[in-house]
């Protein structure tokens, strides 16, 4: 009897075990600040997100570290006690938190205990509410962003960094499309009162959305409506048009990385193609089955790299995906013929069925288990805001499913529809050249030597000596 009632416990109890990580309490408050719930994994933790809609392409290439700036602003304290003091505040709530300014958005990331979430909102409310702004918080604010950015940018910065010198190969791509901003913006130019006009514009409950993961109050909402509800709601700035291809590249191109070294990075770039229908998804899987044909025939059957792999950006308008690959400097004009071989088999006969049926069996199961955790999930949430409705985010899973071997083979001939942009990243000089300069300069000097004691005239003879036949 013991063990029926076990079993039945268990079947009443797996569907309520089973996160649905689709549906979410998601609902507005009324000053407009968008806020979505959902219960986690963990029942003592908490993960919370605070999205502001203003990234580093709502400004021009000179004002673009603007909301960058004002995010550590922020960080810069409420009262006397400055940065050190908001510190400690939340460490003695047991909490830790960052922020991110990328390029479409604004995130502060916390993780807390359940028991202080509402302590810890509170925090994160008086942080983006009532943080005082003033010089000498500005100034403070510039020295991090120069040295995340990698010190004081100077002439010699902007010379390199106009060389294309020290960019990665799908930046410097970017760049001499037209996608990119060829410089970093100057933060010694920015003003005390353009950093307030950002917070003034774009800090508005209405550009906001709240999302929170875990062990939730359950008088949340109405603290929520109480506390965050009160923020004032604006008409945000317009969003700046994002860059476009507006200049054409070279299709090939060596960059300097380094001065001595053996080894090279091959990046062959190309331009997505913009699908109507499923278009994440359907690039998504092509990137998968390129990253195996990549894995199968640099690494297994030729052996000309140990780690070839495929990568999605995204610069202004546009995606790119980059197949790159670690080699031997010898051995980069093998993996071009390889990888044009490559390209001329799948412009001819598309992709494998059965391989891209295991890959996206693959891609759906991963699914399952990709975003375990509370702070995953948030992520998850936060990463998916566009795919976001009345409650609900679009379901991957059937969107993966949906996706046909035609469809992926239409999306193939596209992007392969142009020969792409080889970049060859390699250090100034290999071993074996340094070697023969270093051998060519011996002999060089030897043989001046030589020439400068053959030219020398004998010394003279003492006066007075007589010569002996």
């Amino acid at each position: 009897m013991r063990c029926l009632m076990l079993i039945c416990l268990l079947l009443f109890t797996l569907p309520s075990l089973a996160l649905d990580r689709s549906r979410v309490e998601g609902y507005l408050l009324p000053n407009g600040l968008q806020v979505i719930l959902k219960p986690g994994y963990e029942s003592d933790h908490v993960s919370i997100r605070l999205v502001i809609g203003v990234g580093l392409d709502d400004f021009p290439c000179d004002q673009r570290e603007l909301p960058h700036l004002l995010e550590h602003l922020l960080f810069s304290g409420l009262d006397e006690s400055g940065e050190g003091g908001l510190e400690m505040r939340l460490q003695s709530l047991g909490g830790e938190w960052n922020a991110f300014t990328s390029n479409a958005d604004t995130t502060f990331v916390i993780e807390a205990p359940a028991r202080n979430q509402r302590k810890v909102l509170d925090l994160l409310l008086a942080l983006v509410r009532d943080t005082q702004i003033d010089a000498k918080a500005l100034a403070n604010a510039k020295k991090i962003i120069e040295r995340e950015d990698g010190g004081h940018y100077g002439p010699v910065q902007r010379w390199l960094d106009r060389q294309d010198i020290g960019h990665r190969a799908s930046d410097q791509l970017a760049e001499e499309l037209g996608l990119k901003c060829a410089e970093r913006a100057d933060v010694d130019d920015m003003t005390l009162d353009q950093v307030k006009q950002v917070r003034e514009h774009w800090y508005a409950a209405n550009n906001m959305t709240l999302i929170v993961v875990g062990g939730l109050d359950k008088l949340l909402p109405a603290y929520l409506e109480r506390s965050y509800g009160e923020l004032p709601p604006s008409e945000p700035g317009e969003r700046r048009d994002l860059e476009t291809i507006t200049h054409q590249a070279e299709q090939r191109r060596t960059l300097t990385r380094g001065w001595l070294g053996d080894s090279a990075k091959l990046h062959w770039l190309f331009i997505e193609p913009v699908l109507d229908v499923d278009h994440d998804q359907t690039l998504d899987l092509l990137s998968r089955y390129l990253d195996w044909a990549l894995y199968e025939q640099l690494r297994l059957r030729h052996g000309l790299s140990y780690g070839p792999s495929v990568q999605r950006e995204s610069f202004g308008d546009s995606g790119m995906l980059s197949l790159n690959a670690d080699l031997e400097r010898d051995d980069v004009d093998a993996a071009v013929s390889v990888l044009e071989e490559l390209f001329d088999t799948l412009r001819k006969n598309g992709l494998d069925a059965q391989t891209f049926a295991r890959i996206k069996d693959a891609a759906i199961a991963r699914e399952s288990w990709s975003s375990q955790g509370n702070s995953a999930l948030a992520d998850y949430y936060w990463g998916g805001l566009n795919s976001y409705s009345d409650g609900r985010y679009q379901d991957p899973v059937s969107k993966l499913r949906k996706v046909k071997l035609e469809e992926a083979n239409a999306a193939l001939r596209e992007l392969l529809k142009t020969p792409g942009y080889l970049r060859i990243e390699q250090p100034l000089m290999a071993y074996d050249e340094l070697y023969g300069l270093v051998g060519l300069l011996l002999a060089s000097i030897l043989a001046i030597g030589l020439l400068r004691r053959r030219r020398q005239p004998p010394p003279p003879r003492p006066s007075g000596a007589t010569r002996h036949r």
